[in-house]
């Protein structure tokens, strides 16, 4: 007799073909209503009495849980390389293990977060947004197809009025020191990224052994090392009681005043007011930040108004690809617990 399976989250055909052999799936939640679309009561409801139950960006708290675990729950993943829509506490009460898909936006992030490093050392997004504006352009023109024969065609004479006046010149990341806070999955991607960039890699992680970091060319510093020495300093840590807020006006203070901060991780670990205060101040000479404190991002913070911060929408995770990543790595959790076998990516829940 087959198990049954309620499904909120995209899988792979191929091993959905093979997860049905074993289940009768049903399609539940964000998967059946869009996303953003299910709410956790609906959720709940749709999922009772299911043995597994495989989540993406849909809620359950405790009293989701324990209806669940109630009406024979005993498999729960959730496809998120950092499972906190779920009640850890309840999971706990109840016995159960928690499989999640650690990794699957680790190159979508760390891609990203060079896009970032990028923008900020060049000011493209400063200079761009300026062109838009109608910032530093010559007079309109009859014909722009028709164009003077000049052979060095530049913006113009280097005064007050040009746009490297004004956005700046920037710098090159070749042989520049990149910070990294936290050497997990995205961190250790991004490392590796900036080093086919010509950067040096200090990484500050005390829970990964300094030969791990070594062995792939990244220096392991201590905080007040990284935080000193480096040009651009990211930040890759996950939302823990110890780390909430640590990010804060000592750590502003250790760096240097041409330093920019990096964050694509949760803005939760980054002490909101000290970063304005150090942006206002010039403690650091600017931030790229893909993460905030509320989201949507309110219209009147201090923020939006500062030319040396980069801001974008929390789309660091998200790509085409992402999806197929975690459903693939759901479906080795899922098949694993299927077969009987261990199962690889379980989340400690203590």
């Amino acid at each position: 007799m087959k198990k049954r399976m309620a499904l909120c989250t995209a899988i792979p055909e191929k091993q959905l073909e093979e997860i049905g052999r074993y289940c009768d799936i049903a399609v539940c939640g964000e998967l059946k209503h869009g996303k953003g679309r299910a709410e956790e009561k609906t959720t709940r409801e749709e999922c009772m009495g299911c043995e597994l139950v495989v989540l993406g960006d849909e809620t359950a708290q405790a009293d989701t849980i324990h209806a669940w675990a109630r009406s024979g729950m005993k498999f729960l993943g959730v496809a998120k390389g950092t499972p906190v829509t779920v009640s850890f506490e309840a999971l706990r009460e109840e016995g159960l293990s928690l499989s999640y898909t650690p990794g699957r936006n680790a190159v979508a992030v760390a891609e990203f977060t060079i896009g970032m490093m990028i923008s900020i050392a060049r000011s493209l997004s400063l200079s761009s947004a300026g062109l838009w504006r109608g910032e530093h352009l010559g007079e309109p023109v009859g014909d722009i197809y028709q164009v003077p024969d000049v052979k060095n065609v530049i913006w113009g004479p280097l005064d007050e009025k040009h746009p490297f006046t004004d956005y700046g010149i920037g710098f090159e990341l070749y042989g520049k020191v990149l910070g990294i806070a936290g050497y997990g999955a995205i961190g250790r991607q991004v490392a590796q990224r900036a080093a086919a960039f010509g950067m040096e890699v200090l990484a500050y992680d005390p829970y990964c052994p300094a030969q791990e970091m070594e062995k792939n060319g990244v220096a392991c510093a201590g905080l007040e090392e990284m935080l000193g020495r480096s040009d651009i300093v990211s930040i890759h840590l996950p939302v823990l009681p110890a780390t909430r807020g640590i990010v804060d006006r000592t750590w502003f203070e250790k760096m240097k005043p041409s330093a920019y901060l990096v964050n694509t991780a949760r803005a939760a670990v980054i002490h909101q007011r000290d970063l304005v205060e150090a942006l206002e101040r010039g403690r650091i000479r600017g931030a790229a930040l893909d993460v905030f404190w509320q989201e949507p991002l309110p219209a009147n913070h201090p923020l939006l108004k500062m030319r040396n911060v980069l801001p974008t929408p929390h789309m660091a995770g998200l790509t085409t690809d992402v999806d197929g990543w975690s459903g693939r790595i759901m479906a080795g959790e899922i098949l694993a617990y299927l077969r009987g076998e261990p199962r690889k990516h379980l989340w400690k829940l203590e």
